[in-house]
């Protein structure tokens, strides 16, 4: 059961942020790293943790939450390439995880069959090394083959779960490493496929090759047969840089090499790669984030942006298209990329945050744009459609089809080149994850496929929204769990909870412990 309530002191007194009092004792802990305050909250945590301990629930609670957290009731996440769909799994009988694939026709049921691709642990134990899995690039079309056929990967692999790995080539058909193949040597670093014969690196290839903070600040053109450490450099980023990585974009009709310059943890550069194979920069805000999809680029805002429109249209029109305007942070905007390259700002606004929303999130598909908006704290998914070639019409929009009015939700495309379908996440405080998937070309209803296990009653138990006004007005939203029958009247012992670093929000989760 799930309801939304608008709190205020006629209906529940206690909501409230303000207290009568305006002396406070507990206000010396605000000094967060005070010897005396850790001191003081280690007393407290140690009781407590001694009193929890001597309950007769203790015990069992504890094996109780273990056998949840070591489940293999989990959703097995897959994602498409080509015809299969390829999952990463560990269990206790695979500890360091199966590379396996299936179909979807078969990932729909119960129990799919799942054909192993690679098995981590008897790689370990022929090789004598100790294996984690660090993922897959995979080139989609091989060499004088006339359709997809997926054939080529490169896969990552770090010793002990280190951030330095290897990557190697794979044969997806023969499910062999090749022999002979491509082989990045063990360092911090990346690889993307550009053809049978090429790949976009970044990686450690000897002095000054990588950033003071120990990632690449190189990324070079490397050629099949040839030295890596002598291939040609298509970018240099500065010692002072996190990193750089270079990676190729093999959309059909949109082929393109890019880079990214991560400048700082919140400020980078994304370059395209002209013909000449010289790098042209995005010309957006450092702090913003860039992205491209087919002939459409999006730029994400974290500070307000002031630009000009259209250096094209007619300069004497007052108020036309080449007047500045300021974009608000927070904003995500597009525009054709061969416009944007041409000069033109003309921007259109496909999402303005307000005082209770923010962009969680964005997926293209085929023929699409998703946004994931977050609206006090819980998800809402709007369906954005790009106008035609040619076309100067804004995107239009509508409702996403089937997703819950409350809890948290999370979509992502299936595959954005050739699809519209996307995966569907669905959880709350009292409804374990559900995957579905949904065709957002359409108002069909999202098909559930998988779901997690209760792992308590839910019967009895109420998950509410509320609201509560803040002094300087600000209607702060929050979630309270219970039973149907409590008394909300101040005297009923609540465990509170609160996040704020790092830009994460904290959405509505079911926790089985």
């Amino acid at each position: 059961m799930d309801r939304t309530t608008d709190v205020t002191t006629e209906n529940l007194a206690t909501d409230n942020l303000t207290t009568a009092d305006p002396t406070d004792e507990h206000a010396w802990l605000e000094d967060v790293e005070g010897a005396a305050q850790l001191d003081w909250v280690r007393e407290r945590n140690a009781g407590e943790a001694a009193r929890l301990a001597a309950t007769p629930e203790f015990a069992a609670t504890h094996e109780r939450i273990l056998a949840i957290l070591d489940s293999d009731a989990k959703i097995p996440d897959v994602a498409k390439i080509g015809e299969h769909y390829y999952n990463f799994w560990k269990d206790a009988d695979h500890e360091r995880g199966l590379w396996r694939r299936t179909t979807l026709d078969s990932y729909r049921t119960d129990a799919p069959a799942w054909e192993t691709v690679l098995d981590l642990d008897e790689l370990s134990r022929t090789e004598g090394e100790n294996w984690v899995w660090h993922g897959a690039t995979v080139l989609r079309r091989s060499r004088g083959s006339e359709v997809d056929d997926h054939r080529l990967a490169m896969v990552d692999l770090s010793r002990g779960g280190a951030d330095a790995d290897v990557s190697r080539e794979f044969d997806l058909h023969t499910l062999q490493f090749v022999e002979g193949g491509f082989h990045r040597p063990e360092a911090k670093g990346s690889v993307s496929w550009v053809d049978e014969d090429t790949l976009l690196v970044a990686t450690e290839t000897g002095p000054g090759s990588m950033t003071d903070s120990g990632y690449p600040r190189i990324a070079r053109l490397w050629r099949r047969g040839t030295e890596l450490a002598t291939a040609p450099v298509v970018f240099e980023g500065q010692p002072t840089d996190i990193g750089v990585g270079a990676f190729h974009d093999d959309t059909p009709g949109h082929e393109r090499d890019l880079v990214r310059r991560m400048v700082t943890f919140y400020t980078g550069e994304l370059h395209v790669l002209d013909a000449d194979g010289n790098p042209v920069r995005i010309d957006v805000p450092d702090s913003a984030e860039a992205g491209l999809a087919r002939e459409w680029l999006t730029v994400e805002l974290r500070e307000d942006w002031t630009t000009g429109g259209d250096p094209a249209a007619d300069l004497t029109t007052a108020g036309g298209p080449t007047s500045d305007r300021t974009f608000a942070a927070g904003s995500l905007l597009g525009i054709r990329l061969e416009e944007f390259l041409a000069g033109s700002r003309d921007l259109q606004v496909l999402y303005a945050p307000t005082p209770t929303s923010s962009l969680a999130g964005y997926s293209w598909t085929r023929h699409h744009l998703v946004l994931n908006v977050l609206e006090d704290v819980t998800n809402r998914l709007e369906v954005l459609t790009p106008p035609p070639d040619g076309s100067s019409a804004d995107f239009t929009r509508r409702p996403f089809a089937g997703a819950p009015a409350v809890g948290t939700t999370v979509a992502a495309a299936v595959d954005r080149v050739d699809s519209d379908l996307v995966w569907l996440y669905t959880t709350d405080f009292l409804t374990p994850t559900t995957l579905s998937l949904a065709d957002v070309s359409g108002d069909a209803e999202p098909e559930a496929l998988k779901a997690m296990p209760a792992f308590f009653d839910a019967d009895g138990l109420v998950a509410e929204q509320r609201f509560v006004t803040s002094d300087d007005g600000t209607r702060v939203p929050y979630f309270l769990v219970h039973r149907e029958d409590l008394p909300l009247d101040g005297t009923t012992p609540t465990l509170l909870y609160g996040y704020g670093g790092f830009e994460v929000s904290l959405t509505p989760t079911y926790s089985g412990g």
